[in-house]
């Protein structure tokens, strides 16, 4: 892997980590289009590099977390139910990950796959976003019972192309968060999934992604996936305040045409 092919996919990770619009669609395509190998190296790849866009998370959202950590160790009652209804959440993306992971990678993680949740979640976008709402509850008045609600449709993103942020969000709005609120658990949820992802994945893949790779190219996709993702976040925040979710919508209907053409094509 060259620098290069390094800062486009950190910058790929980055920008559409927390979109709704799917990071691992738009990553299986792009190492497609450059040609990269399709293997265990360049899944745990695609998968560490997630770290960066993690800790832009983590700088933005500080407060929450340290609210949260205060409530660990009984300092902060709202803080620590909070962090309950995250770990609820949590919990069914374990549970199906242990169970269908394998069956995933092997039948959904390629490029037909991806184009067709592109589309059909940018048709649900086009279709159902114009209903969503700014007013509704906020994280304060989340029960267990939604949160675990929100982590059976973040189950739904195991689809690649699907978008995990779509599908945290969208269930936040089911159980009836307002949109800030629902975009801000989904951020807060995807800190801890994908920290879990992100460590198992570099724990059972390391040697084989290290071996394919080397040290320079994960630290470069980590940088960049961090700094785009700063900027990707507070972007989507400030937008979806105002525009709400049309804009995705197109994207990833677009998305999932270019690249079908592409494919029936032959050029990816």
């Amino acid at each position: 892997m060259t620098w290069l092919q390094a800062v486009i996919l950190g910058l790929v990770e980055g920008i559409t980590e927390f979109l709704p619009v799917s990071s691992t669609g738009h990553l299986l395509v792009a190492e497609r289009m450059m040609g990269l190998p399709d293997g265990e190296a360049s899944k745990a790849y695609a998968i560490c590099i997630q770290a960066g866009a993690i800790l832009a998370v983590g700088v933005l959202y500080t407060h929450r977390l340290k609210q949260t950590a205060l409530g660990m160790i009984g300092r902060n009652p709202e803080g620590r139910r909070l962090l309950e209804r995250i770990l609820v959440a949590f919990a069914p993306a374990v549970v199906a990950g242990l169970l269908l992971d394998k069956h995933v990678e092997a039948v959904l993680f390629g490029a037909w796959p991806v184009v067709i949740a592109w589309v059909v979640g940018g048709v649900a976008i086009l279709v159902f976003g114009r209903d969503l709402r700014l007013t509704g509850a906020d994280l304060g008045a989340l029960s267990n019972k939604h949160a675990f609600l929100i982590g059976l449709a973040q189950c739904v993103a195991m689809w690649p192309g699907t978008s995990r942020s779509l599908a945290t969000i969208a269930g936040g709005l089911l159980v009836g968060l307002s949109l800030p609120a629902a975009v801000e658990f989904s951020f807060l949820l995807g800190f801890i999934t994908l920290s879990a992802a992100t460590a198992f994945s570099a724990l059972k893949h390391a040697d084989e992604m290290f071996a394919a790779y080397g040290a320079a190219p994960l630290l470069i996709g980590f940088v960049v996936a961090f700094v785009s993702a700063v900027v990707a976040v507070r972007g989507m925040v400030a937008f979806l305040e105002r525009g709400g979710f049309a804009l995705f919508g197109v994207w990833r209907i677009a998305a999932g045409a270019i690249v079908a053409g592409l494919l029936l094509a032959g050029r990816i």
